[in-house]
């Protein structure tokens, strides 16, 4: 029987050692040294260094993510805005994910496997969140959820992976606005001013 704790000390080992040299100079070696196992403790779990990735990336791109259902779809942006960003800023992310989709050009495995990833993320996240918002009555019904997800999140994942800016919570509410009319919402509904005691 396969012990929990190795498998968990290897999929930390795995993440830290592909951020630090990325996935062409990976070895397993060096994954087994990290982790304070045996190359056979790998290998009686993953057949492959390929295998072996695919399926801890895999795993952790499908963590869950909290219902976004705020009631409206600029919360449901915003709440969707600041796990996103949460994720990304975490140094492993921000070195992994670049590099894994780098490597995709070269190796056709990895880039099918990571296409299924992300094609079926888009449709859990993009998919109910448009489905709300569309149900509310804040978006068209013809909406095409796979457009959708591309503009929520390819503005935060250039921003961190690429452009490396940091993300304030101006930019992010900044963007929400832009995304959400972008998206064909109507304007925000201005937040009723409160009355100063000389105004009454």
């Amino acid at each position: 029987m396969l012990r929990d704790d190795i498998t968990a000390a290897i999929r930390r080992a795995l993440m830290q050692e592909l951020a630090a040299v990325g996935y062409g100079r990976l070895s397993i070696e060096a994954v087994a040294r990290r982790a304070g196992v045996s190359k056979t403790a790998i290998y009686r779990r993953w057949s492959s260094k390929l295998d072996l990735v695919l399926e801890i990336v895999a795993s952790a791109a499908q963590g869950k993510l909290p219902a976004l259902d705020t009631g409206s779809l600029r919360g449901d942006l915003a709440l969707l805005f600041q796990v996103l960003a949460h994720a990304l800023r975490h140094p492993l992310a921000s070195q992994i994910i670049p590099d894994l989709l780098a490597e995709a050009a070269r190796n056709p495995t990895i880039d099918e496997t990571l296409q299924k990833m992300l094609r079926a993320r888009q449709q859990e996240i993009g998919g109910r969140m448009i489905e709300l918002a569309v149900r509310r009555g804040e978006l068209p019904a013809d909406t095409d959820p796979e457009a959708a997800i591309d503009l929520i999140v390819g503005p935060l994942y250039w921003r961190l992976a690429i452009a490396r800016n940091p993300l304030t919570d101006t930019y992010l509410e900044m963007l929400v606005e832009s995304v959400a009319v972008g998206l064909g919402a109507g304007p925000a509904v201005p937040k009723p001013r409160r009355m100063a005691p000389a105004d009454r």
